[in-house]
């Protein structure tokens, strides 16, 4: 009997000590999405055109402009005074990376941007020639969805006239460096719709109003353009 008194107690000890031990917590490893890199870097080929600060973004659907058609605000505001903010809200761009300061002519800089998805993805980048009216140049929806690690894509790009300001070239229209004038204005007073851009006259060829000189003129492509995929 005292072995028996002495056994019980401690097997309902050992039981009440395997009851109150706690459950082994499982910790659930975050979710990490994947991030796919790329690394774009542009140089102004201009002799005398500075470039408003150099925006990308990556987008599934949708161009910043068409050729043929109206300017949308968002390129309005970017066209005549390299304003991007427009640009970089809209609502169908999934990611996006700006310059700080404009691109001096001859001179370049590298961007980095990333998106989670490689599926139907696009790339563009935007400038605006600011000693213009509303001349810009940029790229337009390069598809970058098959681009591996390593793999890079070269271009250079061309110019185009927003529509929305006539090229006048007087004083007090241009936002550049030649000029220092207004940048933006709501109104528009030219054809309306995308096109190439002539390009700049001068008072050296007898638009005499024009601040603008054969220095600022400018022959196709403006900027070199590289994209590498990174990661």
């Amino acid at each position: 009997m005292r072995f028996l008194n002495v056994v019980v107690p401690l097997a309902c000890v050992a039981l009440v000590a395997c009851g109150d031990s706690d459950d082994p917590v499982v910790v659930t490893p975050p979710v990490v999405k994947p991030s796919y890199q790329f690394e774009v870097t542009v140089t102004n080929l201009t002799y005398a055109q500075p470039m408003s600060p150099v925006t990308i973004a990556l987008h599934q659907s949708n161009n910043l402009w068409q050729i043929g058609e109206s300017a949308s605000t968002a390129l309005e505001l970017l066209a005549e005074g390299g304003d991007n903010s427009d640009i970089l809200n809209l609502d169908y761009i999934n990611a996006n990376s700006a310059d700080s300061a404009p691109l001096p002519p001859g001179q370049s800089t590298t961007l980095q941007i990333a998106t989670d998805t490689l599926e139907q993805q696009k790339l563009s980048l935007i400038s605006m020639m600011v000693n213009t009216n509303d001349g810009f140049t940029g790229l337009n929806a390069i598809d970058v969805a098959a681009m591996r690690v390593g793999d890079s894509m070269s271009y250079r790009t061309v110019s185009y006239d927003a529509g929305t300001e006539a090229n006048m070239e007087s004083m007090g229209t241009i936002p550049g460096p030649a000029d220092g004038g207004e940048g933006f204005n709501a109104e528009r007073n030219d054809v309306d719709f995308v096109s190439m851009h002539p390009g700049v006259v001068g008072n050296d060829d007898g638009l005499t109003q024009s601040v603008l000189s054969y220095q600022h003129k400018f022959d196709n492509p403006l900027l070199a353009v590289s994209i590498t995929r990174t990661q």
